[in-house]
């Protein structure tokens, strides 16, 4: 996905020094951070970085965040988790502490993005305006602590979970008379994703999941080969009444000419974005940006 504005870091802290206030690890103690606040966590010994986002769009409740950390020497770090603490500002103490996870981006033996593996959180944001998030991954030789913002609106532009999905007449090889081309910048195109539209799928009551993106001009290093995962689960589960759908996102796969109408009907101001809907027509999970295929398995799970 494009370079997200709403996940960044000020600055001037990210070329502050690293002082390093000590708590006592053995004290017993149930606040997020041992009581500490953020800044403090930020500047304990190790590197101070940013964090890179891979979710930009965000509403009240409970959010799925993913970032990338990458160390001081340019880095991407893949310890198998990470430390995450939210505040509301840099000198309070944060009210969340939860673990976020490495999640594999792509398919073995696939397209792969920039980077490999991304971290997911599910974190509480229970209000519109601006967090911190400190990201501190565990197990390493060297700490790394990545900083920045998350940006909550109190009604985000994309459809979000709980709404019903659009029922949009997206492409199919039968209303293009069969032109891949014209339906998919993938190489090698994947049929079984273009034969139905999101307004059939809707009008048929089966569960289906359709992900907004475009392999070929997705170029950022959390973007990664979603439309690989969403065909890999797609065939992994080739004998259950769940639909997979994929819809690019330019007009005439053409960046030149701007979104196609379809994503202006969801209302995306990114890509790539992927839906879950169940048979209700109504939207489960929303995943923006990259994701691993474990993730997707388990929302399509929720809805067959």
């Amino acid at each position: 996905m494009r370079p997200a504005a709403a996940l960044t870091v000020l600055s001037c802290l990210l070329l502050a020094g690293c002082g390093g206030t000590d708590t006592d690890s053995a004290a017993p103690t149930t606040a997020p951070g041992g009581g500490a606040t953020l800044e403090e966590l930020w500047r304990a010994p190790g590197d101070d970085v940013a964090v890179i986002p891979g979710t930009q769009n965000h509403e009240p409740g409970n959010d799925r965040v993913s970032f990338l950390v990458v160390d001081a020497d340019g880095r991407v770090v893949t310890l198998p988790t990470a430390r995450v603490w939210v505040s509301k500002a840099l000198d309070e103490s944060p009210y969340l502490e939860t673990e976020a996870k490495l999640e594999r981006i792509g398919v073995p033996g696939g397209a792969e993005a920039d980077a490999t593996h991304i971290y997911v959180a599910t974190v509480r944001l229970p209000r519109p305006g601006k967090y911190w998030l400190l990201a501190e991954p565990e197990g390493g030789s060297t700490k790394v602590q990545a900083l920045g913002n998350v940006i909550v609106s109190k009604q985000d532009p994309p459809p979000d979970v709980g709404d019903r999905a659009l029922a949009s007449q997206t492409p199919t090889l039968a209303s293009t008379g069969g032109d891949v081309a014209a339906l998919t910048t993938r190489t090698p195109p994947d049929e079984s994703l273009l034969r139905y539209s999101v307004a059939d799928s809707l009008a048929a009551k089966v569960p289906f999941v359709v992900t907004f993106a475009t392999p070929k001009f997705c170029s950022s290093r959390t973007c990664g080969p979603v439309v690989d995962v969403v065909e890999e689960v797609s065939h992994r589960l080739e004998d259950e009444d769940v639909r997979f759908i994929h819809v690019e996102v330019y007009a005439d796969n053409d960046p030149a000419k701007g979104v196609n109408r379809w994503v202006k009907e969801w209302r995306l101001p990114t890509e790539p974005f992927t839906y879950v809907v169940d048979r209700t027509g109504v939207i489960r999970t929303k995943l923006e940006g990259a994701y691993s295929v474990a993730e997707l398995e388990r929302a399509v799970a929720a809805v067959r």
